[in-house]
């Protein structure tokens, strides 16, 4: 770990829910993350009208325990996830964990992942997913060619996963990051926001995590666009990458 570690600093941590259309799903997820009382921030992001209506009776149901922001448009994951650390910050949090709506992060390791943020409250900690046999073959090694690029763009192999949405933010320094540099605001928001993190020289931290399919079976992921998206996102990084050689170089050298 290449963090700093702190038993000192003030840590404040609250959990933040991007949701688009999981009304089947949304409802489980959250009775489990309660288990563990943290506050949590449900990001409706331009969802139908009838999860629209599952979120504000939840709201109602957790009452101050839970605070749900609501997007007028669908933006994907990415600007929701955004929403959502700007919203924690201004409401006074240190950080957030962030965790999908459909079921499919082990909530069982929300302990650790927590305990991880506070110890090294300057580390950026991300979930490395642990598959079993189930796992389709194509997704599997789609997930490995976005891991290789993303090694090429930081010249590491630091980060050993870089598409798991279960994370937990230093929101003081993510937000920074977020307002000076842009970031996907669909699926390709979770890798090419690590890899902007790690350019800056900052501790990450990857915690194994069993990985659940989701709950509702259903998966907003866009072959299509989001393919697209996310070959853009390599390209833009890779000469991003180039750019920053020196200074990438430099903070390997005194990391």
């Amino acid at each position: 770990m290449d963090g700093s570690a702190s038993t000192d600093r003030d840590f404040k941590a609250a959990i933040v829910i991007p949701v688009y259309n999981h009304e089947a799903a949304i409802g489980l997820t959250l009775a489990r993350t309660m288990e563990y009382d943290y506050p949590v921030l449900l990001v409706d992001d331009g969802s139908s009208a009838t999860c629209r209506d599952v979120l504000i009776q939840l709201e109602r149901q957790y009452g101050d325990r839970v605070n749900l922001l609501r997007l007028k448009q669908n933006g994907g994951k990415g600007a929701a996830v955004k929403a959502g650390l700007r919203q924690l910050l201004k409401m006074g949090y240190t950080h957030a964990v962030q965790i999908d709506a459909d079921g499919q992060h082990e909530l069982a390791d929300l302990p650790l992942f927590i305990a991880t943020g506070q110890r090294f409250p300057d580390t950026l900690v991300t979930g490395y997913p642990q598959y079993d046999e189930s796992v389709p073959v194509l997704r599997y090694y789609a997930r490995y060619l976005t891991h290789v690029w993303v090694w090429i763009n930081t010249l590491s192999f630091r980060i050993k996963d870089t598409m798991c949405g279960f994370r937990v933010y230093p929101l003081a320094q993510v937000v920074q990051l977020l307002d000076q540099e842009p970031c996907g605001n669909r699926m390709d928001f979770d890798p090419e926001v690590i890899v902007r993190w790690a350019w800056r020289g900052l501790p990450i931290e990857s915690l194994p995590t069993r990985v659940n399919y989701p709950i509702d079976g259903v998966s907003h992921f866009n072959a299509v666009k989001d393919n697209i998206l996310i070959s853009l996102m390599h390209a833009r990084l890779f000469f991003g990458m180039l750019a920053r050689l020196p200074s990438i170089i430099g903070n390997r050298r005194h990391g």
